[in-house]
């Protein structure tokens, strides 16, 4: 089998086109294709661009930054529930205990379990942080829970919630709102 290549005149990667022809004489056959050489240049400079795009958007970051978000939204949430609360209830604070020590809003004794003064009249459930997998407490807050998120009370009678965000850039996030 003789292998004749002629090269097309057009620019660019354009294929061979490759004239085959049997040893007994047969008839040529026409064969295009890129070679080999240009199909690995073409996957190398893929390859490259993919690298740079998943550097570029960083999903580990973007991740970080959303749930940042969240815990912020989560405690302006919950501020709020406690603010409308104590509007109704003359400056009473929820009962659960909101003291002057930051402490975590969750149930048991010693921790802040405000959840049964504040669901379902103020929110629809307790937000929890995004990283936990439970799921927001819903009424009647009769389980067991955790929000990781923290309440105090200052002399002033300043209500502050906090939560730790999640590492961004090597920085880890205090994000509290006091009203």
């Amino acid at each position: 089998m003789f292998l004749m290549q002629k090269k097309n005149k057009k620019g660019g990667f354009t294929p061979f086109e490759v004239v085959r022809t049997s040893a007994s004489g047969g008839k040529a056959q026409l064969q295009t294709g890129f070679t080999l050489i240009e199909i690995l240049v073409v996957i190398g400079i893929i390859a490259i661009l993919a690298t740079i795009v998943l550097i570029a958007i960083n999903p580990a970051r973007q991740f970080a930054q959303a749930n940042n978000t969240q815990r912020t939204s989560n405690v302006n949430a919950i501020l709020n529930a406690v603010g409308q609360y104590i509007a109704d209830n003359k400056g009473t604070i929820p009962p659960g205990g909101i003291i002057a020590v930051p402490t975590v809003i969750k149930s048991g004794v010693g921790n802040a379990d405000i959840c049964s003064a504040l669901v379902p009249q103020y929110l629809p459930s307790l937000p929890v942080d995004p990283r936990n997998a439970s799921g927001p407490v819903a009424p009647p807050c009769t389980a067991p829970y955790d929000t990781q998120y923290s309440i105090d009370q200052d002399p002033n009678g300043r209500i502050t919630v906090s939560a730790v965000g999640e590492s961004v850039g090597g920085v880890v996030p205090t994000i509290s709102v006091t009203r």
